[in-house]
């Protein structure tokens, strides 16, 4: 009788990810939040141990976005812009291994930058940190590797953008919800 060995997540992983995101900003000159969108492209690299059926983990990301939003409501006359260039997380992971897939949930400290304009007037930009939050679905494809599709809702705060203009404090914030897939080589 054969006996189908069982996936182990124990160890090591580093890997890549790719996808998109939608969300929004808001920027206190133009009175309303504004829609959000971009690209999202990168590396991740993490740590697992299996007890059981019951998966911990840590995980740590950077990924270059193309995160960006404008509008032209309210006092920003020629258009604002909120973009975000870079993200990256460090999360805690807890899944629970069936079979060969591992569904999960992560959370954990965001950071990124984030760069709000108002045209002909000026910008400001920042590094901010924020949270993460979200869910995946892992399964392994051959040997030591393994795919993955994964949500995370990424919050990055709101900071103040003196040099836009406009109201006192003119506050802007950004969130997004990034889809992401990603391989992994487990070590």
């Amino acid at each position: 009788m054969y006996a189908v060995p069982i996936q182990s997540w124990t160890g090591f992983y580093l890997g890549l990810n790719g996808g998109g995101g939608v969300g929004s900003a808001n920027l206190a000159m133009a009175g309303s939040s504004f829609t959000t969108q971009g690209w999202v492209y990168g590396a991740q690299i993490g740590y697992n141990v299996q007890m059981g059926r019951v998966v911990l983990g840590l995980e740590g990301d950077i990924d270059a976005t193309s995160f960006n939003g404008t509008t032209s409501a309210g006092a920003c006359g020629l258009g604002c812009e909120v973009r975000n260039n870079w993200v990256g997380t460090v999360r805690g992971r807890a899944g629970v291994a069936m079979d060969s897939f591992l569904p999960y949930l992560t959370g954990g400290l965001a950071l990124g930058d984030l760069t709000a304009t108002s045209i002909g007037t000026g910008s400001t930009s920042t590094t901010r940190t924020g949270y993460a939050l979200g869910a995946g679905l892992e399964f392994p494809i051959a040997g030591r590797w393994s795919a993955r599709g994964e949500y995370l809702f990424v919050d990055l705060g709101s900071f103040d953008c003196g040099g836009c203009g406009g109201p006192v404090p003119n506050r802007a914030s950004f969130y997004t919800n990034m889809y992401r897939a990603a391989v992994n080589f487990r070590f």
